[in-house]
C-alpha cells in the first residue's frame, strides 16, 4: 500500500527552484521543508534550534542555517550570501512565528517589541531582501504564513494575533506593488494544527472541541498546510495572488 505522502501532488514546476523557508526546524516549517523537498526543490531554511535542523536537514537534504530573524540585518547578509552563492531566490516562505500565552497586562514596551519582531517584522525584510533577485528571474513567489487565532479573537494571544492581522494587510500591499515584476504574494491560514508545540496548550479533550466545531471531521497535520503552500508556490498558481488561503477544515 502506497503512503499517502506519495500519493500528494507533483509540481514538476518546482523541480530545482531556489527556495527559502523562515522557522523550517519544527511543527509547520518542517512539514513545508520536507514538501519542498519532496518536489525536489533546493530547499534552504532559517532557524535556531540547532538539532532539531540538523536532523531534517539531513533527512531531507535541504540545506539548514541557522539564523536569528531578530537581526534583521545579519538576516538579510545571509540572504545575499546565498544568492550570492546560489542564485537568486524563486520561492520565500515567510513561516517564523511564535505563539507563546501573554495577558495585556503583563505586555511591557520590550516585549511588545520583541513578539512584532518575532512574529511580524523579519517577514517585511525576508521579502526586501528576495526581491531584487526575483525580479532579475522574472518573477518568483512570496508565500506568508497567517493564522485563524485573530479571526476567532482567541485569549491571551493579543500580540500574536495583532501580527497576524497585519500580516493579511502585508500580502495585499507587497502583491499589488510587487504585481508588474511577475512576483505573486499569498498568504496561508492554519487552523489548528497538530504539532509538538501545540500540545503544550490542548487537551485531548480540547483536540475533541476543535474537531468538533470543525465542517470537517479530520485533525490537521503540517503537510496539510505545506500542499496548499506547494500549490501556490507552484506555476500552476501563476495567476494566483493577494489574497488569503484557508487551510483549517472548516473551523470558523
Amino acid at each position: 500500500m502506497a503512503d499517502e505522502k506519495d500519493l500528494r501532488a507533483v509540481y514538476p514546476s518546482l523541480r530545482g527552484k531556489r527556495v527559502l523557508i523562515t522557522g523550517g526546524g519544527s511543527g509547520i516549517g518542517a512539514g513545508i521543508v520536507e514538501g519542498f523537498a519532496r518536489q525536489d526543490a533546493d530547499v534552504t531554511f532559517f532557524d535556531v534550534t540547532n538539532d532539531d535542523s540538523r536532523a531534517l536537514a539531513e533527512k531531507v537534504g535541504a540545506r539548514y542555517i541557522e539564523n536569528d530573524l531578530l537581526d534583521v540585518s545579519a538576516t538579510q547578509q545571509a540572504i545575499a550570501k546565498l544568492e550570492s552563492g546560489g542564485g537568486a531566490f524563486d520561492v520565500l516562505v515567510n513561516n517564523a512565528a511564535n505563539d507563546d500565552r501573554h495577558s495585556i497586562d503583563d505586555v511591557t514596551e520590550d516585549y511588545w517589541d520583541n513578539r512584532l519582531g518575532v512574529n511580524l517584522k523579519h517577514m517585511f525584510f525576508c521579502s526586501q531582501a528576495v526581491i531584487a533577485g526575483m525580479r532579475s528571474k522574472g518573477g518568483g513567489a512570496i508565500v506568508n504564513l497567517g493564522s485563524i487565532s485573530w479571526h476567532l479573537g482567541l485569549p491571551d494571544l493579543v500580540l500574536y494575533q495583532t501580527c497576524k492581522a497585519a500580516i493579511e494587510g502585508l500580502t495585499r500591499a507587497l502583491a499589488r506593488d510587487l504585481g508588474p515584476d511577475n512576483i505573486r504574494v499569498t498568504c496561508v491560514v492554519p487552523g489548528n494544527v497538530r504539532t509538538p508545540r501545540q500540545l503544550q496548550w490542548y487537551t485531548p479533550e480540547g483536540e475533541a472541541e476543535i474537531v468538533d466545531a470543525q465542517c470537517l471531521k479530520g485533525r490537521l497535520v503540517p503537510d496539510d498546510i505545506a500542499a496548499m503552500v506547494l500549490f501556490l508556490a507552484s506555476d500552476d498558481a501563476r495567476l494566483t495572488t493577494g489574497h488569503e488561503y484557508w487551510v483549517d477544515a472548516g473551523w470558523r
